[in-house]
């Protein structure tokens, strides 16, 4: 028996067929409603019946098509216990294996990206949702409703148990990288570098940026099985389930230059102190790594919806804090997208500050 699997869309969203050559039966995996009619007509074309529908997660980019398939097929539409949706025919768990047509297809709970995250494995490949990208890309982001970076953490910890020849082939792909092997990923995909579940964290929320609006209303459009592609709207070209996919355009593409911890101690001990703008949460600032004194505090996520409160400090000395780097240096390429151009991010940032024993405050309120 020979398979049949191939990609159906032309952009990011990635929906996958799966057959075999011995039968017309098939099933759709991810599909996407804009793409409604391009899989009823390739269905209709080449003769084939659809059996069953399988959504790895509950989507927050994009509305699942498969309630309006279920309709109009008659298909199975399956996704995993705990989603929401109330039109699923069977659900999955952990462990249980699927017959699509003769494969054999072994479902493994892979949450993190959401709460009802599946990966799907079968033959010599694993589908795996948002819960991996390939290589920089790194996975779906886990700042959305039920993403939690330890549930994260403990699905990579599963996946990188599997077989190293299986070739991964995730719902997303925003930059036309190619499928390449588990073993190949472990090597160039950062959510899979070697770290404790603490580091894992830390990691993810170093990264995060808080989600757009409209993906809340898209999951609450797939929430109800919504068959209207207009039920939610939905910006065109846009990286959403990347982390920092909602970032404006170009904002990515801006380089912003570090200042050492010691020039910025230098430049507080001669009274030239800049705005340091901290943009961690606001339970980081009494931790152990404290803040530096005299700070304007406006946590990532929030920042493009306050940048009123800088207004009045667009020509002055601005440098952005976090605990890193990694946070502060998007703030800091938010700012100069918009024309705040003396703009710097603390290297290092209070981990580096940290580091050199340099005095902090730990009171905020």
């Amino acid at each position: 028996m020979e398979m049949t699997f191939r990609q159906l869309n032309p952009h990011a969203c990635r929906t996958y067929l799966i057959g075999t050559n011995e039968s017309n039966e098939v099933a759709i995996i991810d599909p996407v409603l804009d793409h409604f009619n391009d899989y009823v007509e390739l269905l209709k074309k080449e003769n084939l019946k659809l059996r069953f529908v399988i959504d790895t997660h509950t989507h927050a980019d994009h509305i699942s098509c498969g309630p309006a398939l279920k309709d109009v097929t008659g298909c199975e539409y399956i996704l995993h216990q705990n989603a929401p949706s109330k039109c699923v025919s069977s659900r999955l768990q952990d462990g249980s294996e699927l017959d699509l047509m003769g494969i054999k297809v072994n479902i493994m709970y892979t949450p993190g990206h959401t709460k009802d995250s599946v990966s799907l494995i079968f033959g010599d490949r694993i589908l795996t949702g948002d819960v991996l990208f390939l290589d920089d890309g790194g996975a779906g982001r886990d700042d959305l409703p039920g993403g939690d970076p330890a549930e994260h953490w403990e699905s990579m910890q599963r996946i990188m148990k599997l077989p190293e020849h299986l070739i991964v082939y995730p719902a997303h792909e925003y930059r036309n990288r190619q499928p390449s092997s588990l073993g190949n990923q472990k090597v160039t995909n950062p959510h899979l570098k070697p770290r404790t579940k603490e580091e894992f964290i830390r990691y993810i929320e170093d990264l995060r940026l808080g989600p757009a609006d409209w993906m809340k209303d898209v999951l609450k459009a797939n929430y109800a099985c919504a068959r209207d592609p207009k039920s939610a709207w939905i910006p065109v070209d846009v990286h959403a389930c990347e982390v920092k996919g909602t970032l404006e355009h170009g904002v990515n593409d801006i380089v912003v230059q570090p200042i050492s911890v010691e020039d910025l101690k230098n430049h507080m001990d001669s009274g030239n102190t800049p705005i340091l703008l901290d943009v961690r949460e606001k339970k980081e600032l009494v931790s152990e790594l404290g803040h530096l004194p005299g700070i304007k505090h406006i946590p990532i996520g929030t920042l493009a919806a306050n940048l009123d409160e800088l207004e009045p400090n667009r020509d002055k000395e601005i440098v952005t804090v976090c605990r890193s780097g990694a946070r502060a240096y998007t703030a800091a390429q938010i700012l100069k997208q918009i024309g705040f151009s003396k703009v710097t991010v603390l290297d290092g940032g209070m981990l580096r500050w940290n580091e050199l024993d340099l005095p902090v405050e730990k009171e905020w309120t």
